[in-house]
């Protein structure tokens, strides 16, 4: 665990007086503004050194502090969505002088995290999910008698998820209404800008005049006295209006009492709101209105920059490095894209609300009317791909491994079985670092090796990430290019649009004894391992189909193999290796290496493939553990010395 930086008690005088929520409902209601204030300027100042998620985080700092200072938390619930946004959160409930340790080795955690925090109330990462948590909550809360007060907090882009639909759907149909609050927090954006019908639909209802000026108009009229005769008539006058500006008044249709939108900044106008809301009983959704970055002219300025942030001066702000950086896989991705783009009329890119994190910029400016933004829909971006390709075009879907998984039955039912020609570009394969496990893409070349005619194939190194997209394109059929994220070993990256042989391996290395059938990001460690110790080194390539005659070739003249990978062990790359020589019925000696059958903590990638063992020298010592033989060899010692 990282040691804590104790606050300056000087320039944060409350803040640093709070460390727990029970602290901070000591202070006066008066004094609520002033706490958000230092909040706000604590959360600069910290992820100024820290880096990390920042703009929503800074969003969020009064409604957070109003929620924690009204609710009894931690016995209340507050559920969190996606957690881009919970650094005020962590910093009012005992993590505020580790907050710089985020996103670190024995830090503390970038998302809200059930075993770091009784306030951490649901482990969150990916989006849209709060309101079913929180209602599943409210609804065990109910059964065993207890009265607790249940708030999801949901953002207007995680509101783009079917899922959150689904939530609202059950909570506003029950016959026993739940005691939920849904806090909507409009800020007009995800990562990107918000996408879609809710945004649009949204957009018109706070920025009508009319139906404002008759919301406040009738607040000057009755005052609090919202119960009387007259104000029940205003209330209903004023849905009525509201319909024409929100179609079918979407929230109240589905059951839930709409109140907004507020002011989200606006301290007052939350604590009375929020007040008047913990008394009322059944399904409640609160609109707040929200400006991403608040308070750092910056990040309210470049909103889409200031998501999340490397370590920086908050007096500059973010400034770019001087030098040429070696290209991510993401960015050889994008490039390749619009180069296929151009050559390939047919070919249309789809993302789930990721554009920047994807590579998909450039293709979004050069190929607007090629390029499709679903927002948070992962299910319905490979079934819409699954679609276009029934009609000829050639979708390529750009999502993180993490993220495809929540389509997998999708990939599965209507891509796979019907055999379509879809591309998954699959981004963030294997350990992802800093973002913890709800990040990692530890899974797929499991979940993917499983599907019938699926081809599927992992990179070692740019170029070849390059070849193999091309590859996928041009297959007829469902294809899979999954590559790591950051960057790769430095291999040029050739501007042609070559494709490789399907099913075909790369021989690296001639040695002896020993083969490691490496795949993917792997490689480069299996090659220095390889030539210290004298082994036969392979880039396998495809992870389906295996490269039969030569794994088949190697196990006549080998003593064993060693296969690796940076996916889980069960069920992998690797394992299809074991399944191969059993159906030949060939005994040989196997060792797989490859990420563990637990879900590891947040560090940096290079940390996190140590402690798996799949660094250069953890794959060393695991193979000399097996086979210790090998170091006295003739071919290994020359190797070494």
């Amino acid at each position: 665990m990282t040691d804590p930086t104790p606050i300056d008690a000087g320039r944060f005088p409350r803040l640093s007086c709070i460390d727990s929520p029970a602290d901070l409902r000591k202070l006066p209601e008066s004094e609520l503004r002033a706490v958000a204030d230092e909040l706000r300027a604590y959360l600069i100042e910290s992820v100024g050194q820290s880096g990390g998620h920042f703009g929503a985080g800074l969003g969020v700092v009064e409604l957070t502090t109003v929620l924690h200072y009204l609710f009894d938390t931690p016995d209340d619930r507050i559920v969190w969505d996606v957690g881009h946004q919970a650094y005020p959160h962590k910093i009012l409930t005992g993590r505020r002088d580790r907050i710089r340790s985020v996103k670190q080795a024995g830090g503390v955690a970038p998302f809200p995290k059930r075993e770091e925090s009784e306030y951490d109330t649901f482990g969150v990462g990916h989006s849209s999910t709060s309101i079913s948590a929180a209602l599943g909550m409210a609804i065990a809360n109910a059964r065993a008698g207890n009265d607790r007060k249940v708030v999801a907090v949901i953002g207007d882009g995680a509101m783009t998820a079917g899922m959150a639909y689904e939530a609202l759907g059950h909570a506003g149909g029950m016959d026993e209404e739940p005691d939920l609050l849904v806090i909507l927090n409009d800020n007009r954006m995800s990562i990107s800008e918000a996408v879609g019908g809710l945004t649009r639909m949204l957009g018109r209802m706070t920025g009508s005049k009319t139906l404002n000026a008759i919301r406040e108009g009738g607040k000057k009229i009755l005052g609090d006295k919202r119960s009387s005769g007259p104000a029940r008539f205003v209330r209903r006058w004023e849905e009525h209006w509201k319909g024409m500006f929100v179609p079918s008044t979407l929230f109240e249709e589905m059951g839930f009492h709409y109140t907004g939108p507020i002011d989200g900044h606006d301290v007052d106008a939350l604590v009375k709101t929020l007040k008047m809301l913990k008394t009322l009983k059944g399904p409640q959704l609160l609109h707040v209105i929200t400006t991403k970055g608040k308070g750092y002219e910056l990040a309210e300025g470049d909103q889409i920059g200031y998501h999340a942030v490397s370590p920086f001066d908050p007096e500059k702000g973010v400034v770019s490095k001087p030098g040429a950086k070696k290209p991510t896989y993401t960015d050889v991705f994008g490039d390749w894209l619009c180069d296929m783009a151009a050559a390939d009329p047919k070919l249309l890119a789809i993302t789930p609300a990721m554009r920047e994190g994807s590579g998909l910029v450039r293709y979004s400016k050069e190929y607007p009317d090629r390029y499709y933004d679903v927002a948070i829909a992962e299910q319905h971006a490979v079934t819409l791909a699954a679609g276009m390709a029934c009609e000829g075009a050639k979708p390529v879907v750009a999502i993180y491994s993490t993220f495809l998984q929540r389509g997998y039955d999708q990939l599965v039912h209507d891509v796979a079985i019907q055999k379509l020609d879809v591309l998954f570009a699959i981004d963030r394969g294997g350990v992802v670092g800093p973002d913890g496990a709800t990040h990692a893409g530890n899974l797929d070349l499991s979940y993917l090796r499983c599907v019938p005619n699926m081809v599927v194939m992992a990179p070692a190194d740019e170029n070849e990430c390059r070849q193999m997209l091309s590859t996928g394109f041009e297959y007829t059929g469902p294809a899979a290019v999954r590559y790591p994220r950051g960057s790769g070993p430095g291999v040029a990256v050739q501007p042609t649009l070559d494709t490789l042989a399907i099913g075909k391996a790369e021989l690296r290395r001639r040695g002896s004894r020993i083969a490691l059938l490496a795949f993917g990001a792997i490689v480069p460690a299996a090659e220095k391992v390889g030539e210290e110790l004298g082994l036969t080194v392979v880039n396998m390539r495809f992870v389906k189909p295996l490269d039969r005659a030569l794994v088949l070739e190697l196990a006549k003249s080998h003593e064993g193999f060693v296969t690796l990978e940076d996916n889980v062990v069960a069920g992998g790359a690797g394992s299809g290796v074991a399944e191969l020589l059993a159906s030949e019925n060939i005994q040989l000696s196997i060792l797989h290496l490859g990420l563990p059958d637990a879900f590891q903590h947040h560090a940096s990638r290079e940390q996190l493939l140590a402690e798996a063992g799949l660094d250069a020298a953890g794959i060393r010592d695991t193979v000399l553990k097996r086979w210790p033989q090998i170091a006295q060899s003739p071919t290994a010692r020359s190797a070494a010395g």
